[in-house]
């Protein structure tokens, strides 16, 4: 039976690049966030998890709903999607990696093979947009 992997991520862009990430042992980027925990919005989901990958404080204030996108969930099985609900939002502190993160790293749209299958569909909507470089 196919499942639905509920992820929220931070899109954070400078100067055309985007920040992503890859955990120890994963040869795939991913944006920063990750799962949600029973009971938490979309905003808790952010702030809990962009600080334990990443040590940075989300101002919830901030945070501004960009897109929620779904594709085949990297490395599960056929039919499994990963629905990732994208927010932007500004930041205290410089994204340093922490807990499973191995390497924090800003990419451009050149990389886009190099992202997870729900982060090139994301890297093609900002791309588009003229966002992402």
């Amino acid at each position: 039976m196919a499942t639905i992997i509920d992820k929220i991520a931070w899109i954070h862009l400078q100067e055309g690049k985007i920040l992503s990430t890859r955990s120890r042992g994963k040869n795939v980027y991913y944006l920063p966030g990750g799962k949600r925990e029973p009971g938490e919005t979309d905003l808790d989901t952010l702030i809990r998890e962009i600080d334990e990958e990443l040590s940075v404080a989300i101002i919830p204030a901030t945070a501004a709903h960009v897109g929620t996108y779904q594709a085949q969930a990297h490395g599960h099985a056929d039919g499994d999607t990963v629905q990732m609900t994208c927010y932007t939002a500004d930041h205290h502190g410089t994204p340093t990696p922490s807990s499973e993160i191995e390497e924090v790293v800003w990419l451009t749209y050149a990389a886009r093979d190099r992202v997870s299958p729900v982060d090139q569909i994301i890297f093609d909507h900002l791309h588009e947009a003229g966002q992402l470089h």
